[in-house]
């Protein structure tokens, strides 16, 4: 399967996250080896991503709670999305194209919220919350197609006043990527096809990402990050082509 880049010539897809965050790193390495870098993933899918670039710049990894409310029906298409400390954020254009009522938005929101508080406990289990205030966020997931679950994870992190902010994905809509470069400090998007359908269709391999490897991921990013060792690539065996 080829898709096309910005320029118009075939490219192939991402074997999986974990090759895709291996060349996402190659992006950031100015971020290498300092203390006041922390990478947070959106889980699940951008565990896998996060956890390579953590690995590659030698820097701690998180996680920070986001979830996308879905058209009903459509669950595919975001009407918005929440975020950890009650942050929510709707796609007004979307509501209405859809004739979405408050009551069953509140309704998904509500849901959304129970969902978020079982993953916490799922997987941060007794792990503290990180330390966000005056550090540099490199903010992480698989992709963007219309942003709204990125753009209310920065807005909830902004509340926690970082330093600074950067989000990294692979492969976005440049739709996404433009309207998130106002919010954040930095946005570093590998690929940004004019012809976006979705960010699966840009992975060989996007099968779910389960709640055990998002606890497993986490405490080999503890273990290595502790160590000072790079456990890079082990989880999935892939090397970047």
């Amino acid at each position: 399967m080829f898709a096309k880049s910005l320029t118009g010539e075939s490219v192939r897809p991402f074997r999986d996250r974990f090759e895709a965050g291996k060349l996402l790193a190659t992006r950031l390495t100015q971020y290498s080896d300092r203390t006041d870098v922390h990478v947070f993933a959106l889980p699940r899918g951008g565990l896998p991503v996060a956890f390579e670039i953590a690995q590659a710049i030698h820097a701690p990894l998180d996680i920070f709670l986001v979830r996308k409310l879905g058209v009903p029906g459509h669950e595919e298409l975001a009407m918005g999305a929440i975020a950890t400390g009650n942050v929510r954020l709707l796609q007004t254009d979307i509501v209405e194209a859809f004739g979405i009522s408050s009551q069953i938005i509140d309704a998904a929101t509500e849901e959304g919220f129970q969902e978020l508080a079982r993953r916490e406990r799922a997987y941060r289990g007794s792990r503290p919350e990180p330390v966000v205030r005056g550090k540099t966020i490199i903010l992480v997931d698989d992709g963007l197609a219309t942003g709204s679950t990125m753009q209310v994870a920065v807005a909830a992190l902004k509340e926690k006043q970082p330093k600074r902010m950067i989000v990294a994905v692979p492969v976005a809509a440049p739709e996404a990527c433009n309207e998130l470069k106002d919010e954040v400090d930095e946005i570093i998007c590998l690929e940004t096809p004019p012809s976006f359908s979705a960010v699966g269709l840009w992975y060989d391999d996007f099968s779910q990402v389960t709640d055990r490897e998002v606890r497993e991921l986490l405490a080999r990013a503890d273990r290595s990050h502790s160590s000072g060792h790079s456990a890079s690539g082990a989880a999935s065996g892939a090397d970047p082509k």
